[in-house]
């Protein structure tokens, strides 16, 4: 399901009676001067108390109890993943008709906590509108790598590989590097100064393919980034608007070093 899908369903979801939704937005971006030590998880664990303390006051038992039960499962979920943690989370939990969305964001967020009788997706709305689905393209010598992200997040990664028999573009499936690439370094100097010499038509062939996944994919934004000669003969050879071009070589970076980058 797509992030605007996803949106579009929360927006609908609505409790049957009284409140039922928690909501978590936790800010857990180690750039931030005040989380350099960790202190979302005194956040978290404030954040979620006051809530508990709310329901105790207010006498809803039974919300009390549901509530509990959410927020063990967001406690085991964040704790979990500490050490994948980017700049932010985002999670949707109810017992009601089972909802549980959870969002790792390469997006600061501002922390807060609800619970009420639908998901309070304002502030994620809002950070939709500002980074839409976005399409990040990374050519290199031999290969085009392509992240589909939305909202900061990714949703997909793919792999075009160049065949120097056939000079097109194919899908690369797993790591392994073709053994027509592998054959010495005689071979793999001329097969460089042969793309190098040909770019432009080499190009021309996968330019085709990014604009239809454009389409496809339906991207709002187009990044390109790469060493400059590749990312402007590239960009020359796209049909669609580019919206951003970063002259960096990221080939071997952590797709989340790449969204850094992007949403900076």
């Amino acid at each position: 399901m797509s992030f605007g899908s996803e949106l579009k369903a929360l927006k609908e979801f609505q409790c049957d009676q009284g409140k039922c939704v928690l909501t978590v937005y936790l800010n857990t971006d180690r750039a931030n001067q005040d989380q350099q030590k960790g202190e979302w998880k005194i956040r978290l664990k404030n954040g979620l108390k006051r809530l508990e303390e709310y329901l105790i006051a207010s006498g809803e038992e039974v919300q009390l109890q549901s509530y509990r039960k959410l927020r063990k499962m967001v406690e085991k979920e964040v704790r979990g993943n500490q050490s994948h943690l980017l700049k932010s989370v985002v999670i949707f939990a109810s017992e009601d008709k089972s909802l549980w969305s959870v969002h790792y964001l390469q997006l600061p967020v501002e922390t807060s906590f609800h619970w009420e009788n639908k998901p309070a997706v304002d502030q994620l709305e809002q950070m939709h509108k500002t980074f839409p689905r976005t399409g990040i393209i990374m050519p290199s010598l031999n290969q085009v790598k392509v992240i589909d992200a939305d909202l900061g997040e990714i949703q997909d990664t793919r792999v075009y590989e160049f065949d120097p028999e056939t000079e097109d573009w194919r899908p690369k499936n797993g790591l392994a590097t073709s053994d027509r690439m592998a054959s010495g370094a005689n071979h793999i100097d001329g097969f460089q100064q042969r793309f190098e010499e040909n770019l432009n038509r080499f190009y021309k062939k996968i330019a085709g393919n990014l604009e239809q996944m454009k389409r496809d994919r339906k991207w709002e934004s187009v990044y390109i980034i790469g060493e400059p000669d590749m990312v402007k003969t590239l960009e020359s050879l796209m049909k669609v608007k580019v919206d951003r071009c970063v002259m960096k070589n990221m080939t071997n970076s952590q797709s989340s070093q790449v969204l850094a980058q992007v949403f900076q």
